[in-house]
């Protein structure tokens, strides 16, 4: 998986998890050649590999004990995890989406890792429990109809996904739509604290967070709800409900594209042709976790816009840990915590390879992007629940 030999990172995920699905145990070498991974010498693996164009080595098993020897030295980060179990993923996505509408739901498909798409009525009725990872589609958890109200309010799209959203809360018993985000958000709360595992990208990070700070509170202006929001709202924020983020002020102005001052979008400084992220290097050893979500073939990937594109660092909570960042900017990309027995991964931004997705823009074509840094952190992900739990050092 290193940057030299692997013509295709991204199939490589997916021939992993076709690999766990025959229930063959795979070993993740962490920090070794770009996280490689270290499979069965089968005919129908190395088959797999070739027609999915996905570069492999064969090696003895003198050669395999060799290298396991050498990660286990006390002297090299590195550590090799066994991944034996079947991930079960849900993709929580709006009805009628399309693949490309959402990075993660474009990976899998390429990747050809097999997904279930759920939404507000499965959420509600306990759906959750059967999936092992669940992935947030760029959603506005807020009842805020992703703030588009200003440059959009009059597009045919804005007016159909707003009707649509209204018609689903009152199927579901809800007279705003705000009001169903806020109790499908917490069922995703307690799924996460119960032993979930949840990923979500651009809006769905911070407007998670958001509606369940403002939990019993009206943040919605009548444009988007037909009634006034609660007087004062900023003052009356828990940030003990939410996930990261903390301290945060709310962008109370229903025409901005915005909702808080935790995304970086307005405040950056810096140009396309400079705008990268760095990953934080990790103790593969005593913390295998970041480490196996910051595995990849270069420690500096290419930044990317969203709607929420990254964020404040002044508004991240203590105890989650920032895996990568932009110095200079002072921002976090790429963040990750542990709610109850749970994890949560957040990544800004909508596309990796789209830096400035805008809507209309035409998809993106991963056959051009097979060895995107990017997207690898968005597989790591969705290998990490495959994992042998082991006890946590740190």
């Amino acid at each position: 998986m290193d940057a030299e030999t692997q013509k295709n990172h991204l199939k490589a995920y997916g021939i992993t998890y076709w690999t766990l699905g025959k229930q063959l145990k795979v070993k993740w070498l962490l920090n070794y050649r770009g996280g490689s991974f270290l499979l069965p010498d089968t005919g129908d693996i190395q088959r797999e590999c070739q027609i999915r164009g996905v570069s492999f080595e064969v090696i003895s098993n003198s050669k395999a004990e060799s290298i396991l020897e050498d990660i286990s030295s006390p002297s090299k980060n590195m550590e090799a995890v066994v991944l034996e179990k079947v991930p079960k993923i849900a993709v929580y996505t709006p009805y009628g989406k399309q693949p490309w509408d959402d990075a993660v739901t474009m990976v899998l498909q390429y990747a050809e890792i097999p997904y279930e798409t759920i939404y507000d009525e499965e959420v509600l009725n306990d759906g959750l429990l059967l999936f092992d990872w669940l992935h947030l589609h760029h959603e506005d958890f807020t009842g805020q109809f992703g703030k588009f109200y200003g440059a959009y309010r009059a597009a045919n799209w804005y007016i159909k996904e707003k009707e649509e959203a209204e018609e689903l809360a009152a199927k579901l018993g809800y007279s705003k739509v705000s009001e169903a985000k806020l109790d499908v958000a917490l069922k995703i709360r307690n799924y996460v604290i119960g032993g979930g595992f949840m990923f979500a990208m651009c809006s769905a990070t911070d407007s998670f967070d958001i509606a369940l700070s403002a939990e019993g509170i009206d943040i919605c202006e009548p444009m988007f709800d037909g009634d006034g929001s609660t007087p004062g709202y900023q003052s009356k924020i828990d940030y003990t409900k939410t996930f990261a983020f903390t301290n945060y002020t709310l962008e109370t102005n229903p025409k901005v594209y915005e909702f808080s001052s935790i995304d970086m979008t307005r405040k950056r400084r810096i140009s396309k042709t400079t705008d990268y992220f760095s990953l934080m290097e990790f103790s593969a050893k005593w913390d295998p976790i970041p480490t196996m979500l910051c595995q990849n073939h270069t420690a500096l990937v290419k930044g990317f816009m969203g709607q929420t594109t990254s964020f404040t660092r002044e508004d991240i909570k203590s105890n989650v840990l920032i895996m990568g960042e932009n110095k200079l900017n002072e921002e976090a990309k790429y963040i990750h915590g542990i709610k109850g027995k749970g994890f949560f991964t957040f990544y800004g931004g909508h596309d990796p390879e789209d830096y400035q997705h805008r809507v209309g823009d035409a998809k993106t074509e991963l056959d051009l992007h097979p060895t995107s840094p990017g997207y690898r952190l968005i597989l790591n992900n969705v290998l990490f629940p495959a994992a042998r739990k082991k006890k946590q050092k740190t």
